[in-house]
């Protein structure tokens, strides 16, 4: 055996990140990564949100398009133009 120092693993209640391929004890990084980590997940609830009101959005814009379909269809149209 060494006297070599040997990182310990964090204890598996600790917050971990996971992040291009390799995992980091949270508790253990300087804060002002910290803060980025926060920033990151930040932008990702927001991205998720604009994400879930597009769905929302494309759903009610087919809604739409379909009433509008429906109220048409006793409504003659112009004639085309030639």
């Amino acid at each position: 055996m060494t006297n070599e120092t040997q990182q310990t693993p964090p204890p598996t209640n600790a917050p971990v990140l996971s992040f291009e391929g390799k995992r980091y004890d949270i508790n253990s990084l300087p804060d002002d990564i910290k803060q980025v980590v926060i920033g990151m997940q930040v932008a990702d609830a927001q991205i998720k949100m604009h994400q879930d009101t597009v769905k929302l959005l494309t759903i009610s814009r087919q809604t739409m398009a379909r009433q509008l379909n429906e109220r048409l269809r006793t409504i003659d149209p112009l004639p085309e133009s030639e």
